[in-house]
């Protein structure tokens, strides 16, 4: 509403696995083996297949096809596939089929050819539940082992630098909650994993990046990089708004999914003092006992509305139009429209200028789709900037999109195939027309079932299109760190997150993230003699 998107970083254990839609999408093939021709000795896909593997514990499923060589069943992170299976995210592979993108395992050793791939999407959940890094790497036993000290609230302000006979990382500051400044001193390296926003910004806080831009904020550069902070990739989406009666599924019953609480004023129906309840009358006991019974499914089986983010199917392909050793385009398909206050606060779009009547379109009854146009080969790049050398102040974060002319062609190409998808949707089902803010109808002259032309779809990208928070390769492989992850020109200095990427990667970038992390362990246990319980490689 205000010219910015949101950008949120989940400052948890567990980062953003702990917010994001879970979706776990390891990429194409032809995207790590592009990583390795790059430069990227050791990380092409017949390199890091092992790593996604050696994390995943796959819950199998007859809902999906399962190339079961590239799967594991036995690892911490937990993945499946949702259960019940929504009876519109299956409906959506099947329009895809019909469009002629087959079904597949979009995890496999073969994504398919131009064609593609569609299926029902498989998550990082375990029995309905989310497995985020946290609950699989951390939680439990591991997190009480005697040479593991996890400090909370504490927010890291810059790498401490000795820099005698050659630079050195000796340790890092942070500040603790309550503004006290504080250090910890490195014996064998210090490890960055803040992201491809938050490494950049540690980097640049430290001195480490380009020297103008470092100056110009009022920090020394101790280490000219002008790669540091550049390069930035995202994915960027446009959402297709569909009526879908029977096939979308309300706020309503997604709310009585959620539990009793869910539905307490003063946007519910229940009373917002549970004292309340004995007096209710019977229809609102009867909704009261029906939203426990449905949570107490979910808590006990896993099964339910709520044991998935509703981001449910996906299909890639190639549009044709570059990028051939890799899918350049997503679909992805949420069975709800969600509510005013998400639109108009999360997604930073106004619902009064967006949708011709946002009461009806939005209710809490109301059965909508979206399918989601997302080029995931962008050739635009952003970069983040440093504004201050006060740590809480946030760095300028420039996505950059559309700076390339061809990311508008593969949209709208992208957004030509989410529109034939909706057209063979199953007979059976009557979905409404596109739904297109009524200004741009004005505009172009569109009227509701007609075909958008080029000119409507590239204004609909250009002024409602967000972030898929998928930010990659602020310090890319072989610009600032090299193919072991090591900050160049900084000796015990790694970066171990989606910041080193060299390109992002042809899908969701969670499940890469996690590859990176598993791979960059095993290098630092190589390098410093420590003995893990599997070592991938046995010379990693």
């Amino acid at each position: 509403t205000d010219g910015r998107m949101m950008m949120p970083r989940g400052r948890m254990l567990g980062g953003s696995s702990g917010i994001n839609y879970m979706a776990y999408v390891r990429g194409h093939p032809g995207d790590f083996d592009a990583w390795a021709a790059a430069g990227g000795s050791g990380w092409s896909y017949s390199d890091v297949v092992a790593y996604f593997k050696k994390s995943e514990g796959l819950a199998p499923s007859g809902d999906i096809v399962v190339d079961a060589d590239a799967h594991s069943t036995t690892g911490p992170l937990g993945v499946s596939v949702r259960a019940p299976v929504i009876a519109g995210a299956q409906e959506f592979v099947d329009a895809a089929i019909a469009a002629g993108i087959p079904a597949g395992d979009y995890n496999g050793r073969d994504r398919g050819g131009p064609e593609g791939v569609v299926s029902l999407l498989q998550t990082t959940t375990r029995e309905g539940k989310r497995s985020s890094t946290y609950h699989a790497f951390l939680e439990g036993v591991v997190a009480e082992r005697p040479n593991l000290t996890v400090i909370t609230y504490a927010h890291v302000t810059r790498v401490l630098l000795d820099d005698a006979g050659g630079l050195k990382a000796r340790g890092i500051e942070y500040r603790t909650v309550d503004g006290a400044t504080r250090t910890l001193s490195a014996e064998k390296e210090v490890v960055l994993s803040a992201g491809a926003i938050g490494s950049p910004h540690i980097l640049m806080l430290s001195g480490i990046g380009p020297r103008r831009e470092l100056e110009a904020a009022g920090v020394g550069c101790v280490l000219d990089a002008p790669d540091v902070g550049k390069h930035l990739k995202d994915h960027l989406q446009v959402a297709l708004f569909f009526p879908a009666a029977g096939v979308g599924v309300s706020m309503t019953e997604l709310g009585i999914s959620l539990g009793p609480d869910a539905l307490r004023a003063p946007n519910g129906p229940l009373p917002a003092d549970p004292a309340d309840d004995a007096t209710m009358p019977d229809e609102l006991k009867e909704l009261q006992h029906e939203a426990e019974r449905r949570v107490a499914e979910w808590a006990t089986t896993g099964r339910g509305l709520v044991s998935s983010s509703l981001y449910e199917a996906c299909a890639w392909f190639s549009t044709g139009l570059g990028d051939h050793h890799t899918h350049d385009a997503q679909l992805g398909f949420f069975c709800c429209g969600y509510t005013p206050d998400l639109w108009r606060w999360v997604l930073r779009v106004n619902p009064d200028e967006y949708f011709d009547d946002w009461a009806k379109r939005l209710g809490p009854d109301a059965e909508s789709m979206i399918v989601l146009a997302n080029p995931v080969q962008p050739h635009s790049e952003g970069e983040i900037v440093l504004t201050s050398p006060d740590p809480d102040v946030h760095p300028d974060i420039r996505m950059n999109y559309f700076d390339d002319p061809h990311d508008m062609r593969v949209m709208i190409a992208t957004l030509r195939k989410a529109l034939e998808v909706v057209a063979n949707w199953p007979g059976h089902r009557e979905i409404g027309p596109l739904l297109v803010p009524p200004a741009l109808a004005a505009k172009h002259s569109h009227s509701p079932g007609d075909t958008p032309s080029d000119d409507l779809l590239e204004d609909l990208a250009l002024h409602y299109s967000w972030t898929v928070y998928h930010p990659t390769s602020t310090c890319r492989m072989g610009s600032v760190v090299d193919e072991r992850l090591r900050v160049a020109g900084v000796s015990s200095l790694r970066i171990a997150d989606a910041s080193v990427m060299p390109d992002v990667v042809s899908g969701n970038t969670n499940a890469a993230c996690i590859m990176i992390g598993e791979k960059g362990a095993e290098m630092i246990a190589a390098d410093h003699g420590v003995n893990l319980v599997e070592f991938v490689h046995a010379t990693p």
